[in-house]
């Protein structure tokens, strides 16, 4: 059967995590391979160097900046303001600008590792309007994810096209999050034409456009596609192919989502805390068992149903088994619903391949959904998941997202049928 034709339940089913398949593939690689973590394109190409004092560069480099650079023993890794699995970083960020004062109208890759905009291609009548929403023209930005699924794929093979669509919505979560910091509004869009996209940047097989996010004034203009390819240069230094990340990226691709009413999220955060959070975001690696309030978790909870400002949409239901809430009785909940009482920290540990954040934490949150698009519902799954991270952060909780959980026993420890997208913890 063509791929085109599989859904994306195939794909999860396909990737699905079980005590025996852990046992049999404990999936050791040797770090020293790793593929490179960063695209730079050649040193010819022109640039604009990000100053974090000129808003609209700020608003830009606080989509994708580094926060922290640590050196382990296998060398240096620079953390981000998005989260990766396995700090893997698959995503990369390309932006369109038109008519911003002392920005070429152009699109540029993000260099995240030197924070500079690099012109890959000048726009005259062309842009990317014309694949996302022909008929328009955007006078500001558009964002472009993509994934170099080979950076996550070198580690967890086959399971790791959930990760890139899932790190696919933390960076759109923390575009977001740049957007309210700079007084933005930015709209998701999971919907349009993928793959004449990616031809025409010149992805080859190794990249691939998972989601947009436009922010700026749209007028009705009609703009071409794009009149020349864009050269291609590897987001990696050596590359392997996997047939089954690339079959099912086309075929989530080419389903549509479910449609909504465009609505914006009503944020109440403090800017200059927020600021500073977004800034010193971290996965912890270990709680000390203690409790957090109930205020507070009702509060991580209440922004968790904020809006997502997209139309194109996949519901997510997120369970969360309290174990250390004060004033709550330790169980399943779903929302503020008491499903069953129990003290489960043990069984979270352990679904969640023996992790002890799962069962040290004061909350473990499942995100669950019974999509029609499986890599829309991925992303939204991130971008909740970025949100839940920055609340958490905001509130002084620390938080980790954790994407390897047996799946089908996590389902019954749930009651549902629905798929189990993502698992995340907070705590202290």
């Amino acid at each position: 059967m063509p791929s085109s034709q599989i859904s994306g339940k195939t794909y999860h089913d396909a990737t699905k995590h079980s005590y025996l398949s852990v046992q049999l593939d404990p999936n050791y690689v040797d770090a020293s391979t790793q593929p490179s973590p960063f695209k730079v394109y050649p040193k010819f190409y022109r640039r604009v160097k990000l100053n974090l004092d000129n808003p609209v560069h700020s608003f830009l480099s606080l989509t994708s900046a580094i926060t922290l650079e640590k050196v382990y023993k296998d060398g240096p890794y620079k953390l981000r303001v998005n989260p990766s699995a396995g700090a893997l970083y698959p995503t990369e960020v390309y932006v369109q600008v038109r008519g911003i004062e002392g920005i070429v109208d152009g699109i540029y890759h993000l260099e995240v590792e030197n924070n500079c905009l690099t012109l890959i291609y000048e726009l005259i009548d062309d842009g990317l309007e014309s694949y996302i929403i022909p008929g328009k023209s955007i006078n500001g930005f558009i964002f472009l994810i993509s994934c170099v699924y080979y950076r996550s794929s070198w580690k967890y093979q086959n399971r790791s096209i959930r990760y890139c669509f899932l790190d696919s919505g933390h960076h759109l979560g923390a575009i977001a999050a740049s957007a309210f910091l700079h007084n933005r509004d930015i709209q998701l869009i999971f919907d349009f034409d993928k793959l004449a996209l990616n031809s025409d940047l010149g992805f080859e097989n190794k990249e691939f456009i998972t989601a947009c996010a436009m922010s700026g004034e749209v007028q009705d203009k009609k703009i071409r596609q794009l009149r020349l390819k864009v050269p291609f240069v590897s987001g990696t230094d050596y590359f392997e192919s996997n047939q089954f990340i690339e079959d099912g990226y086309q075929a989530t691709t080419l389903q549509n989502s479910r449609q909504q009413q465009l609505e914006y999220p009503q944020l109440d955060f403090d800017k200059e805390k927020f600021y500073q959070t977004v800034w010193a975001r971290r996965s912890i690696r270990r709680f000390r068992k203690e409790f957090i309030s109930q205020e507070d978790y009702l509060y991580v909870v209440q922004q968790l149903q904020q809006s997502i400002p997209t139309e194109n949409y996949e519901e997510i239901e997120i369970y969360s088994v309290v174990h250390r809430v004060e004033g709550m009785t330790p169980g399943l909940y779903k929302g503020t619903y008491l499903v069953k009482t129990g003290n489960f920290s043990e069984k979270t540990g352990y679904l969640c391949i023996n992790q002890a954040i799962a069962k040290d934490s004061a909350v473990t949150l499942f995100f669950v959904s019974d999509y029609l698009n499986y890599q829309t519902a991925m992303q939204i799954a991130g971008f909740l998941g970025q949100r839940l991270y920055l609340t958490s952060n905001y509130l002084g909780i620390q938080c980790s997202g954790i994407g390897a959980y047996y799946d089908d026993e996590t389902q019954e420890l749930l009651e549902t049928n629905k798929d189990v997208l993502y698992g995340m913890v907070i705590g202290r």
